[in-house]
């Protein structure tokens, strides 16, 4: 009876601390990705907060069905132009020309600059168009 005891206690011991070394992997590995979500919500909130952009001229030509947008940075978040979405009338726009202070060739809209927009193509004059930036910030305004 000793050895058997022996044993079966070595064996169960043995057990315990095999699954508590499982267990304490995956609740570590799973503790470690709930904290760096929380980082990374906490880092997309702080870029949201410090974005934000106006919309400071629109005008619409009808002779060449074009609409040319002039929107100002006027957070402290640096923005990609690529990111920047253009809604006219509530249809998504893709194809029109942009230009970050003059420079065509640039994808960085840094803060206190004036990108430009020139949407073509359009059928008719639209009543309203919308700006959704990378971080979700938005701007609407009338179409004058």
């Amino acid at each position: 009876m000793g050895f058997s005891v022996s044993g079966s206690a070595a064996i169960i011991f043995l057990a315990a601390f095999i699954g508590f070394g499982m267990f304490y992997s995956a609740s570590a590995n799973s503790l470690e990705q709930i904290s760096d979500a929380r980082d990374d919500q906490r880092d997309t909130l702080l870029e949201q907060q410090n974005t934000d952009i106006t919309v400071t001229d629109v005008a619409y030509d009808p002779d060449t069905d074009t609409l040319d947008l002039t929107v100002e940075n006027t957070g402290s978040t640096e923005l990609a132009v690529s990111d920047v979405d253009v809604l006219v009338d509530n249809e998504y726009q893709s194809g029109y020309q942009t230009a970050v202070d003059g420079d065509t060739e640039t994808d960085l809209w840094v803060a206190q600059t004036t990108l430009e927009i020139t949407v073509t193509g359009l059928t008719a004059q639209p009543d309203r168009v919308k700006l959704v930036t990378g971080p979700g910030i938005e701007s609407t305004q009338e179409v004058p």
